[in-house]
């Protein structure tokens, strides 16, 4: 049974302020200790700065003994006021029991305020400057690639993503899981907390302003209705979906997919090969894993290659891709290069260390 969502849910209805917590920008992260030691030199500061000021126009002041304001007062003064405890009712006399005030009773009363003010404040400007970057980011976020479930489909996809050099922040990841959107967006990933079967929440995401979508849903039934949505929202995107059974393929294809990749029966043929032939899967492996080794990619043909076979060029070239359709490098179209074909071919992949 389809739930229906009443409109005071709808995330699409609510303001940009409200989707903190539902949508998540990663951020250059501070550690606690380094935090903490930035806002003790911070009060450090404001303190000495005080104390200049207060000790430059001494002769404006008075001391309940009578004897004139001494650098040392001036520091009492400047901490007593900045600490805002006040002054005039009780007088520390001795320069033992100032000393004690300045060095012992200050450091505990800006420890407080940094824990106290400090913590809220800090709580509260990061809400502030999530809000302020979902509001930027809903504004100018295009052709980035959403991709809906993070597991290890999800995973294995964002990584082939980022290898074709596809920036962090241009990849939207939806989940339920929040465990899943952690671990998303501890790698700079954009997150949304959110069903992928629900239309607001891939309004939310960007769909209709994605360049493509990946569906790696742990369901079937789920991979449908996801590719459903988003063919709906986004007619022109291009979407890829992940099945478990062969038989559900045509329920993609039906629902809108451009691509389908059915994951059980591709593991079932490796294993098959593995038994006989261990050395082409391991080959295999290779070439679908992009950060080492070989990798298949796909270019644009160069003016001189056009009207060559693509058989004689140096790359090792395993298909044309001419209007959006595939021809091995065996077949008679693709005996000669045309203007706009694309090239599918193996390359090396330099680690980045060897760069």
């Amino acid at each position: 049974m389809i739930r229906r969502h009443h409109a005071s849910d709808r995330l699409t209805d609510r303001p940009d302020h409200s989707l903190v917590g539902v949508i998540r920008i990663p951020e250059n992260r501070t550690s606690p200790i380094t935090a903490i030691v930035r806002r003790v030199v911070l009060a450090v500061l404001l303190l000495a700065a005080a104390v200049v000021i207060v000790y430059a126009d001494r002769g404006g002041y008075r001391d309940a003994n009578g004897d004139g304001v001494s650098f040392l007062d001036a520091v009492y003064y400047a901490t007593v006021s900045l600490s805002t405890t006040g002054y005039g009712d009780i007088t520390p006399f001795s320069d033992s029991a100032r000393l004690v005030n300045i060095l012992v009773i200050t450091p505990l009363r800006i420890l407080f305020l940094i824990v106290l003010v400090g913590t809220t404040l800090a709580v509260l400007t990061e809400r502030s400057r999530q809000a302020f970057k979902i509001q930027r980011w809903r504004t100018k976020v295009r052709d980035h690639v959403v991709v809906v479930g993070f597991g290890t489909k999800g995973r294995s996809a964002v990584s082939a993503v980022l290898t074709e050099g596809v920036k962090p922040g241009q990849i939207v990841i939806v989940d339920t899981d929040q465990n899943a959107l952690e671990s998303a967006s501890a790698l700079g990933l954009v997150t949304v907390h959110g069903s992928g079967t629900r239309n607001d929440v891939l309004r939310v995401a960007g769909v209709d302003r994605a360049r493509a979508v990946v569906v790696a849903a742990n369901r079937d039934d789920s991979a449908v209705l996801i590719t459903l949505t988003a063919r709906e929202l986004a007619p022109k995107v291009k979407i890829v979906s992940a099945v478990r059974e062969a038989e559900n393929v045509h329920l993609l294809r039906q629902s809108g997919a451009d691509t389908v990749v059915v994951s059980s029966e591709t593991a079932g043929r490796m294993l098959g090969m593995a038994t006989h032939a261990p050395a082409v899967v391991e080959m295999i492996e290779d070439l679908t894993t992009p950060e080492t080794g070989l990798a298949i990619a796909e270019r644009d043909v160069e003016p001189g290659e056009i009207g060559g076979s693509p058989r004689h060029l140096p790359d090792i070239v395993l298909g044309v891709v001419r209007n959006e359709r595939l021809y091995r490098v065996d077949a008679e179209e693709a005996d000669a290069i045309e203007p706009g074909d694309r090239l599918l071919y193996v390359r090396k992949v330099t680690p980045p260390g060897e760069q």
